[in-house]
């Protein structure tokens, strides 16, 4: 029988297993979403989306409900027939991803039949009324063999005892049951595979259970046939039971009816009764195998074993023996349920249950794709401070020296002297090469030597940028404090520049001061941020033709002036 039930499971599952790997399975949950997170975890919640918590809150997950239906064995005294039915129905919920608990019913219906006859069934209630009411084993008795390769039978030593002449042939039966069995019980599940390193999910759950519950159980035993006549088990031939087991279970079969009609032996009102029928503790514990359909189907297949303190799950405890006072057997009965059921996932606004869910997924997808990791700013060293950082400086670059876009000092006339301490910026090439201070010296005489022609400011300086603003805002944005960043690098390599910061339009009394908040936040910026003195500036507000969203910046004229600071025209209009 255990070969075909494990025939059986190894055939399904296979067959499962291949539809299982097959199934594409998607990534997890996303852990931004804050409508599966329950109210209890909430602060966590927006603690880990504001980066001040490391770990995300557990989400709300669905409950699984199973209905379930497969085969019912006990294990006892009398052999089980394999094709019992049973069935089951169970809620499960997850307290983690590896630790769930779920309650079960179960119901099974168990059957078993001995091959064997069986003399000593006096002791048995059930079979001692129905079987042979005459037999005692009060007196002693002996066994008697009828011959080579026949069976031992039981035979009287004192017939008076049995109302028999010496050496009759005692009565035998054969041990049979059908037994209802119920059960509740409160299970641990703990999952099995559900961490995974090198895939998000998988279509396949497996794990393992173990509980404690009660039992209730009413078992009865064939003893009689039609007219509630007992049955007359003689007609077997008793060397029939060293025959193939088949054909005693046939010879059996064709003789007996279904009824089932005695109570078997039971512990009586010694033990707890429920409805009638005997209760006891039990302990349970199983493994299953779970296949993916989709999110809210599961199958699943299990093989659960209960065990009972009890011995009369098959209405028999008495060991086979010739002679002397009745012996117990020393082993209590369980049962086994095999099943194959299908999960359902409910749940609004949860996720699947947190078995299916690989607890990594989360992190190896934030490493991979950042998403509300907190990266920290890019430090970008410019030990020169010549305004380019040092990855793409080819130059450490004196202070005050204008540079090119490699960081090198801007040499105009290539005569070896950087422009900042060069006193004849453009030496012809005649006249070349220079001194320390990079005067040449040109082989003509002194009035035709060209004139030391000096650059302007706005040469100097070249274009300078607009900084734009948002409408009716005075913030600078990131960006335009990057492009005063170059500006104020340009007014370090030339001291002696200034410049003029104009801001627009002045129709009505908002339009003044919005205009003069522009110029005030791009001077401060200058001055507080890049350290630029405040007397390089000169404020400029209010002008006509230009976009009153923007400020413009550009180079000083020779003697050009004005203030660096102006009075708000409007303070009650001020932005803050």
């Amino acid at each position: 029988m255990a070969s075909k039930k494990l025939l059986l499971l190894t055939g399904v599952f296979c067959l499962l297993a291949s539809y299982g790997f097959s199934q594409r399975v998607g990534a997890s949950y996303d852990v931004k979403d804050s409508s599966v997170i329950p109210d209890k975890r909430m602060p966590q919640h927006s603690e880990f989306l504001n980066g001040t918590y490391n770990f995300p809150a557990k989400p709300r997950n669905q409950w699984e409900v199973g209905i379930k239906a497969g085969l019912f064995q006990v294990s006892g005294d009398i052999p089980a027939k394999f094709f019992s039915p049973g069935f089951g129905v169970h809620v499960r919920k997850a307290f983690g991803y590896i630790f769930s608990m779920r309650l079960e019913y179960m119901y099974g219906i168990g059957k078993g039949m001995d091959f064997t006859r069986s003399g000593n069934f006096a002791n048995n209630p059930a079979w001692a009324k129905n079987g042979s009411a005459a037999t005692s084993y009060s007196a002693p008795v002996a066994a008697q063999s009828t011959g080579p390769g026949n069976p031992v039978i039981l035979v009287s030593s004192l017939n008076t005892n049995y109302g028999a002449p010496a050496n009759t042939p005692l009565e035998y039966v054969y041990y049979n049951y059908k037994t209802k069995v119920q059960d509740l019980s409160l299970q641990g599940v703990v999952t099995l595979n559900n961490i995974r390193f090198h895939k998000a999910k998988t279509g396949i759950n497996m794990y393992g259970f173990a509980g404690v519950g009660g039992t209730v159980y009413d078992t009865k035993v064939n003893a009689l046939g039609s007219n509630n006549q007992k049955y007359n088990f003689a007609s077997i031939n008793p060397s029939d039971q060293y025959k193939k087991r088949k054909d005693t279970y046939d010879a059996l079969k064709a003789m007996m009816d279904d009824t089932y009609e005695t109570p078997a032996e039971n512990q009586g009102e010694r033990r707890p009764k429920l409805f009638g029928k005997t209760f006891k503790p039990s302990a349970t514990v199983g493994v299953g195998v779970a296949f993916k359909l989709s999110n809210r189907l599961n199958l699943a297949i299990e093989d659960r074993w209960t065990f009972i303190k009890d011995d009369l799950l098959d209405g028999q405890r008495w060991q086979e023996h010739a002679w002397g006072d009745p012996v117990l057997t020393r082993d209590f009965d369980s049962y086994n349920y095999t099943s194959i059921g299908l999960n359902i996932n409910l749940g609004a606004k949860a996720v699947e249950p947190l078995w299916w869910l690989n607890p990594l997924d989360y992190a190896y997808s934030e490493i991979r794709n950042p998403r509300l990791m907190r990266l920290p700013k890019p430090v970008l060293p410019d030990s020169d401070g010549d305004g380019v950082t040092d990855q793409f400086d080819q130059e450490q670059t004196p202070a005050g020296c204008a540079v090119d876009s490699h960081g090198v000092t801007k040499d105009t006339d290539g005569d070896g002297i950087p422009d900042c301490k060069d006193k004849q910026l453009i030496t012809p090439t005649y006249c070349q090469p220079v001194d320390a201070d990079g005067v040449g010296k040109c082989p003509c005489p002194d009035d035709c030597a060209p004139a030391v022609v000096e650059k302007t400011c706005a040469e100097m300086l070249g274009p300078l940028p607009s900084i734009a603003f948002k409408s009716g805002s005075n913030n600078l944005s990131d960006d335009a404090k990057a492009v005063l960043a170059t500006v104020a690098a340009k007014l370090r390599n030339n001291p002696g520049c200034k410049v003029v910061v104009i801001g627009y339009c002045s129709s009505n009394k908002k339009e003044q001061q919005l205009s003069w908040d522009h110029v005030n936040a791009v001077i401060n910026q200058m001055v507080d941020k890049e350290g630029v003195s405040a007397d390089r500036f000169i404020f400029n507000y209010g002008q006509a033709g230009g976009d009153c969203n923007t400020v413009d910046l550009r180079a000083a004229a020779a003697g050009e002036d004005g203030p660096n600071r102006v009075e708000p025209p409007h303070p009650n209009l001020r932005k803050n």
